[in-house]
C-alpha cells in the first residue's frame, strides 16, 4: 500500500479530470469504466501515451453531456490505468486503479478536455488507542459481513478480505467501493470526509440501514417462499390422491359429488327449460370454491330443482260410490256439502279432459273445511298437502324469495309440492 508521503510525491499538480456518472471511485479499488464521450476518449489517448495517471471526479448530475467546473463534485480519486481497449464504434473500455483522494483547486483547461490544479487530500487518522474508532471498525466489518450473508450481489470472498484489512481507513474504502446498494452521493461523503473516524461514523450508519433492509426483504422472502412451498405441497398432495383414486376407479369428493348432481338431474325428468337451467347453475358450482357464500345457495337450488316431482303424479279414482261413503266415514250431516262435492267429481268422470275448478269452502274454525279438503283427497287417491295463510304478512312466503337473499327459499306451493312428491296433490289453503 501506498503510504501518505509516497502519494503526495506522485500526485502532479496538474490532473487532466475524466468526470464519471453515477459512480465513485475510491483509492485502492480497481474500477472498470466506458469511456464515450470525445472528450474523454481524447483524454484517454493522452495519458496512455504519458504517466497513465489521470483525476477521476463524479458528476453532480449525471445528465449532463459536456459537464464544466460547477457540475463536478470537489474531491476526487487520482487514478492508474492499467489496461484499455478500443471498441469497434470508437469507444474505449478502462480498468483503473484509484491511488489517493485529491480536491481540485482550479480548472486551468477548459478544452479538448478538463485539467485542473489539484492538491492531496491528506487522512486524519484517529490516535492508536482510540476506543471508539475502534469500536466502529470492528462494527463495520461485522455489519458487512452480515450483509454479505444476506445479500445474494455480493461474493462471500469480500468477508475474508475486510476481515484482513487493519486500516480503518482503508477498510472504509473497500467496504464503501463493494457496496452496490450505496447511493452516488452516500459513496461521495465517504470520499469526502478526510477524517476517518467521521468516516467511519458515516459507514456504520449506511451499514446498518442496508442491513436492516436486507433483513426485512429475507423475512418477507422466506415468509413469501413458505407459503409458495406449503401451497405446492398441497397442490402435490391433491393431485397425488386424484391419480390414486383414478386408479382406484374412485373420484375426489367435489368431483363424486359434481357427478351425482349431474346424474340426479338427468333422472329428474325436468321440462327443457328447467333442465337448460339446472346444467348451467352445476356448471357454475363445479367451478365456485366451496368455501364462497355463492356456493350453498346455488347448491340449494339445485336441490330443490331436483327434488320437484317433474314427471311423478297419481291418477284419480273417480268412484262416486266410494267417495259418498268416504265422506260419509268422514262427516256426519253437512248434506249439502257432500252433494256439492259427489256433483263435482261425476262431472270430472264424465269429463276428465276438463278444466278442474277450485272449490272453496268459507265458514268460521272447526266446521270441517280442511277435513273435507282430506276427505276429498282420499277419495280421489292424492296426497293432501295443507298451506296455512293464518299470520302471513310477506308475499315472499307465497311466491318465493330471491336467490340472493342469505336463506332464500322457494314459497309455500312449491314447497307442497316438494312435500307430496306429486304434481297433482290435493291443495288446501285457508286462513283458520
Amino acid at each position: 500500500m501506498t503510504s501518505q508521503a509516497d502519494s503526495t510525491l506522485l500526485l502532479p499538480d496538474l490532473l487532466s479530470i475524466l468526470p464519471l456518472r453515477e459512480t465513485v471511485l475510491f483509492p485502492q479499488a480497481v474500477l472498470p469504466l466506458a469511456v464515450a464521450r470525445a472528450p474523454s476518449v481524447r483524454l484517454v489517448e493522452e495519458a496512455l501515451a504519458g504517466s497513465r495517471l489521470i483525476g477521476v471526479i463524479t458528476q453532480r448530475d449525471p445528465a449532463v453531456e459536456e459537464p464544466g467546473p460547477g457540475d463536478l463534485f470537489p474531491v476526487g480519486t487520482a487514478a492508474v490505468i492499467h489496461k484499455a481497449m478500443r471498441q469497434p464504434d470508437g469507444t474505449l473500455r478502462l480498468v483503473v486503479q484509484g491511488i489517493a483522494r485529491f480536491r481540485a483547486v482550479e480548472i486551468v483547461q477548459r478544452e479538448p478536455f478538463l485539467k485542473a490544479r489539484v492538491e492531496e487530500v491528506l487522512e486524519a487518522d484517529a490516535p492508536p488507542g482510540d476506543l471508539e474508532a475502534q469500536a466502529l471498525a470492528r462494527n463495520a466489518a461485522a455489519l458487512f459481513q452480515k450483509i454479505i450473508a444476506l445479500s445474494p450481489l455480493l461474493p462471500d470472498e469480500l468477508a475474508g478480505v475486510a476481515l484482513n484489512i487493519s486500516d480503518p481507513g482503508r477498510l472504509t474504502d473497500v467496504i464503501g467501493a463493494s457496496l452496490p446498494t450505496l447511493g452516488t452521493a452516500a459513496k461521495q461523503e465517504l470520499l469526502e470526509a478526510a477524517d476517518v473516524k467521521l468516516r467511519l461514523q458515516k459507514l456504520v450508519a449506511a451499514l446498518a440501514k442496508e442491513a436492516e433492509v436486507l433483513e426485512l426483504g429475507s423475512k418477507i422472502q422466506s415468509q413469501i417462499q413458505s407459503e409458495m412451498s406449503k401451497n405446492q405441497r398441497e397442490y402435490y398432495l391433491r393431485e397425488q390422491m386424484k391419480a390414486i383414486q383414478k386408479e382406484l376407479g374412485e373420484a375426489d369428493e367435489r368431483s363424486q359429488e359434481i357427478q351425482e348432481l349431474r346424474m340426479k338431474i338427468e333422472a329428474a325428468g325436468m321440462s327443457e327449460e328447467a333442465r337448460k337451467e339446472a346444467f348451467r347453475e352445476l356448471d357454475r358450482l363445479a367451478k365456485m370454491p366451496a368455501a364462497a357464500a355463492e356456493y350453498t345457495v346455488t347448491r340449494t337450488y339445485l336441490d330443490w330443482l331436483i327434488a320437484l316431482p317433474w314427471r311423478k303424479e297419481t291418477a284419480d279414482q273417480l268412484d262416486i260410490v266410494a267417495a259418498r261413503r268416504i265422506l260419509d266415514e268422514d262427516h256426519w250431516a253437512l248434506e249439502k256439502v257432500k252433494d256439492r262435492i259427489l256433483e263435482h267429481l261425476a262431472v270430472k268422470k264424465i269429463q276428465p279432459g276438463g278444466k278442474d275448478p277450485i272449490l272453496c269452502f268459507v265458514g268460521p274454525p272447526g266446521v270441517g273445511k280442511t277435513s273435507l279438503g282430506k276427505s276429498i283427497a282420499r277419495a280421489l287417491g292424492r296426497k293432501f298437502v295443507r298451506i296455512s295463510l293464518g299470520g302471513v304478512r310477506d308475499e315472499a312466503e307465497i311466491r318465493g324469495h330471491r336467490r340472493t337473499y342469505i336463506g332464500a327459499l322457494p314459497g309455500q306451493i312449491i314447497q307442497g309440492l316438494r312435500r307430496a312428491e306429486s304434481q297433482k296433490p290435493g291443495l288446501h289453503a285457508g286462513r283458520d
